[in-house]
């Protein structure tokens, strides 16, 4: 039994299935780990949703911010941006289905001495504190009251964690850091506007990965394409480049680490 890990699909399905042949994936005895970000700006969104949930009980996956995004657009009636590609989702008989099974994916998975994220957790968080938060996040998603969740889910303030946060603001920025973070402070100050690379990071930030953790796991996630899946640090692993982005789809396997790739054909 083998274990990989693929970055940000986000809907580009052609260059998925390929890379799956590549790695000769068998879904009877290979696990698939995928670091969300499963839908948006690709343009097989729908299928690729079907064709993974086909996959069953071989997938783990948590939540990306595109995938969380197609839930408000679903759950919280949020508008559909001019840059989305999801209205083979919204139109489809199965919409709701498909989005009540995203919806069961966590926004963090540990297992084996590795952390699954979609964008990184934080320097200041220990482990069992981000395994917390990301299940405080999880049930208001699960909960009766999701809708208020998914419509008060954006924002980018609070952009700095606080013990005493209660409420939606608690929730927000939860999500924020664990499904959008790339640069912050060394007290943890957020940083939205930068989406290069991690040479370019504002002054007095860092890329999250680049400040010592406090926990030994190893990390794989998604998110930030533009570092290309380098981070120089043998305990962080990025695996998003940029597919949706006319690059490449990446898988890792563990716990070897070894990288294939498939060229993206589709965008």
């Amino acid at each position: 039994m083998t274990t990989y890990v693929i970055g940000d699909i986000q809907g580009c399905l052609v260059e998925f299935t390929k890379l799956l042949t590549k790695i000769r994936f068998d879904p009877s005895k290979d696990t698939l780990w995928l670091t969300g970000d499963l839908v948006n700006r690709g343009p097989d969104s729908a299928e690729t949703l079907r064709f993974i949930r086909d996959l069953g009980s071989s997938v783990v996956a948590v939540q990306g911010n595109h995938d969380l995004h197609l839930m408000a657009i679903v759950f919280g009636n949020h508008k559909v941006q001019r840059t989305d590609t999801v209205h083979d989702i919204l139109s489809a008989r199965d919409c709701e289905q498909l989005c009540h099974w995203l919806c069961e994916f966590p926004l963090l998975h540990v297992e084996a001495g590795y952390i699954l994220v979609h964008a990184g957790i934080p320097h200041i968080w220990t482990l069992p504190k981000a395994k917390r938060y990301a299940q405080e996040v999880h049930d208001a998603m699960l909960g009766t009251n999701s809708m208020h969740f998914f419509r008060r889910m954006y924002g980018n303030e609070p952009a700095q964690w606080c013990d005493s946060l209660r409420g939606v603001d608690r929730l927000r920025v939860i999500t924020n850091f664990l499904t959008r973070m790339r640069c912050v402070d060394p007290d943890g100050q957020l940083n939205f506007e930068h989406v290069l690379g991690r040479e370019q990071c504002p002054k007095n930030y860092r890329a999250w990965f680049d400040y010592t953790p406090q926990y030994s796991e190893h990390v794989v996630f998604g998110h930030w394409a533009s570092i290309g899946g380098v981070t120089s640090r043998f305990q962080f692993h990025a695996v998003d480049t940029g597919c949706v982005w006319g690059r490449q789809l990446t898988a890792l396997r563990l716990p070897d680490h070894k990288r294939f790739s498939v060229s993206a054909e589709s965008i």
